[in-house]
């Protein structure tokens, strides 16, 4: 798959075969899309065909046309959602479109509206926290309305996605290679690095992330753990100030080599949103005692803090074992402020 980019709807083909379906669900869609045509959305292709489309809207204090009406501050209207079935994977990676615009634009509710008949695009957004609120529309224009509350924490890590509910849970640092750091995280990428290794892959683009690696104690990690990723130091330069704090994600499972039968169950479960190619998983499986940690990517750091800062202004101890460790509420705190991490995503609640 090709990467989703932006672009003005007077760039976009609305003749392109992909629009066909939309044109008979939306009277008037063609009119709509050419009044558009200084605004922008978000497009994928494959092979110049487009295979996915979104178009985001905020709203503000009221929207009138759905049953019943929704009131808050800032709305986020999903006006425009349609994906040809490529799996979960493509899906997730407009969901995340979605929600780091919701954070970037701090709304309050995020709202979708879906024909009974798309199952497995209602599938997808409940899963990421969408709830059925009301419809729009009537007879065979009639439409469900799915609604997120942006600050609303249930204890379910897809469900309350992007946020980081803080109260209860435990969090760590965990240390990661440079060469795997921003292929696998894109948005923390840092200015130091080249952009170019960033390619459109599952795992590159995805809200779910498995890492692999042999480090003690980080199977103790459990389901909502918050953990704090830091790059380690790049080649040929210190670590006191290349070394970095990037980005936050939230523990969903750690599984022990031993729990898995052969290399190709391995394989299977990590291989989907790894970083990892088949002979470094190999490499690493024929070597033993490896855990794999599966993760969402929360958010990055606005504000990457080099170890130098982690250890002078946070107070991380310079002469710990840097590779894992459990970080006080406190010290979380602290790395989320000096961060500038959105306030939306950290929760107490």
């Amino acid at each position: 798959m090709n990467n989703i980019i932006r672009k003005k709807f007077s760039e976009i083909d609305l003749q392109d075969a992909f629009f066909l379906s939309l044109r008979n669900d939306y009277p008037g869609f063609d009119n709509w899309f050419k009044g558009k045509s200084d605004q922008e959305a978000y497009v994928q292709y494959e092979n110049n065909k487009i295979i996915g489309f979104l178009f985001l809207k905020v709203e503000k204090n009221l929207v009138n046309d759905v049953v019943p009406n929704i009131h808050a501050n800032k709305i986020l209207k999903v006006s425009t959602f349609k994906i040809n079935a490529h799996g979960t994977k493509m899906g997730e990676q407009f969901i995340k479109i979605i929600m780091d615009y919701a954070v970037s634009e701090d709304v309050d509710v995020c709202y979708v509206t879906i024909y009974e008949k798309h199952h497995s695009l209602i599938e997808l957004v409940q899963q990421f926290g969408f709830e059925l609120y009301g419809t729009k529309g009537d007879g065979i224009y009639k439409e469900n309305v799915y609604l997120k509350e942006m600050r609303k924490i249930t204890g379910n890590i897809n469900k309350d996605f992007p946020l980081v509910c803080i109260s209860t849970a435990k969090k760590y640092l965990l240390s990661i290679y440079p060469k795997y750091h921003s292929v696998m995280f894109p948005d923390s990428i840092l200015n130091t690095e080249d952009k170019n290794i960033i390619t459109d892959i599952s795992y590159t683009n995805s809200i779910h992330k498995v890492y692999v690696c042999t480090m003690d104690q980080v199977e103790n990690l459990k389901y909502g753990d918050i953990v704090v990723l830091y790059r380690t130091a790049e080649t040929g330069r210190s670590a006191e100030y290349s070394a970095v704090a990037t980005s936050i994600c939230v523990v969903e499972d750690v599984k022990k080599q031993s729990e898995f039968v052969s290399f190709d169950d391995f394989y299977r479960y990590v291989s989907k949103y790894s970083v990892f190619d088949e002979d470094d998983l190999r490499y690493w499986y024929n070597k033993g005692g490896c855990k794999a940690i599966k993760m969402t990517y929360n958010g990055a750091l606005k504000k990457r803090i080099v170890r130098h800062d982690l250890i002078g202004q946070i107070g991380l101890e310079r002469n710990q074992y840097w590779g894992f460790f459990e970080l006080t509420d406190e010290e979380f705190n602290l790395i989320a402020k000096k961060g500038e991490v959105d306030k939306i995503l950290v929760q107490t609640n």
